[in-house]
């Protein structure tokens, strides 16, 4: 049985959420992510072809390494590729909605 999304994790991704989850892969705690960590950690490998592959211990080690101006802006692609990411899962529900609207069924 698949559990429901806690408040929390209804709530948008803010850029707090994608810094809180950078910090516990800085600092190895890499052990469970809730479905809100995760999407700030797809999104991370989406617009870092760097750690693409990488697992989250090694994903710690990369951030280790970046100054604060390439932080803050990762932070704001991270969260660019989130908002794009929801833009689209959007526009793919509008359209199958419209689809079924036209069929009749809905």
């Amino acid at each position: 049985m698949r559990r429901g999304l806690s408040s929390s994790e209804r709530e948008p991704v803010s850029e707090m959420w994608i810094v809180d989850t950078l910090t516990r892969l800085i600092f190895g705690d890499v052990d469970h992510f809730d479905s809100r960590e995760s999407l700030v950690i797809d999104a991370f490998r989406s617009v870092d072809a760097n750690v693409l592959r990488d697992t989250p211990a090694q994903m710690g080690d990369y951030l280790r390494n970046l100054g604060v101006r390439e932080m803050i802006h990762l932070v704001t692609r991270i969260r660019t590729q989130i908002d794009s990411d929801a833009s689209a899962m959007l526009g793919d529900a509008t359209a199958g909605l419209a689809t079924l609207h036209r069929r009749g069924t809905l």
